[in-house]
């Protein structure tokens, strides 16, 4: 697939503000050093950097279709099923993991969970233009609705609904997300109709420093995968306890 600077490059910002951002918060939850509880940082904050990796993860899906569309569309569908699979699979290897380190806090429906599920379900709105925005809209509006509300079960934590005294390192479920999702699609088919810019940028691929996020951005998965063990090798090393 073709792939535009531009794009790796707000992808390897997210990476960078990712990395920041979980750090700070492993940090604080093993009590190695508190940041305080300013609300913008430990809620807004890390919403902002997983709408960032939605709302991309919706417009490359976009792109993808648009420059295969002349392919066998069965074709299609089956890589863009095989890849949500892939990453969903490795939400729930997170989950796995996450039950044996700390079960009181585990990953239920995280962002590789949602943007798995996004793969495979998005690329059934590929072909709407903008009905994909008034139902991105309508999402985001009904899964910030029902926030309001908890339930007694955790059944529908995938959907949106949340138990009381429920807590996660990670949650993206589907409503109000899936919205933002759609959000990527719809802006996709209109800034890369075709799957080719359809507006005029100056261009800093060969920057230095644009260089260098793209190729964080374009590697952001493993990132995310690897980041986190990582930093428990280091503090391991440094000689704090972890579990």
């Amino acid at each position: 697939m073709k792939r535009f600077w531009e794009i790796d490059l707000f992808r390897g910002i997210a990476v960078i503000l990712m990395i920041i951002f979980n750090y700070s918060f492993a940090i604080k939850y093993l009590n190695i050093y508190s940041f305080g509880n300013n609300l913008l940082y430990w809620y807004v904050f890390p919403r902002f950097i997983g709408g960032t990796f939605i709302f991309l993860a919706g417009l490359s899906l976009t792109l993808y279709y648009n420059q295969k569309k002349n392919n066998s569309r069965r074709g299609i569908y089956k890589k863009l099923s095989f890849r949500g699979l892939k990453i969903f699979g490795y939400g729930i290897l997170i989950t796995a993991i996450t039950f044996l380190a700390f079960p009181q806090a585990f990953v239920v429906f995280g962002i590789l969970h949602f943007i798995g599920f996004s793969i495979i379900f998005g690329q059934f709105f590929l072909r709407f233009k903008r009905l994909n925005l008034f139902l991105g809209l309508l999402l985001i509006a009904l899964g910030l609705y029902i926030q309001n509300f908890t339930i007694d079960c955790s059944c529908l934590l995938w959907l949106g609904f949340i138990p009381e005294n429920f807590f996660t390192f990670d949650y993206f479920p589907i409503l109000p997300w899936f919205g933002v999702t759609l959000l990527g699609i719809f802006f996709g088919n209109i800034l890369y109709k075709n799957g080719e810019r359809r507006f005029e940028i100056k261009d800093f691929s060969s920057n230095f420093l644009v260089k260098y996020l793209d190729i964080l951005g374009r590697n952001s998965l493993i990132i995310y995968l690897l980041h986190q063990p990582v930093l428990i090798m280091i503090l391991l090393i440094l000689g704090f306890r972890i579990f």
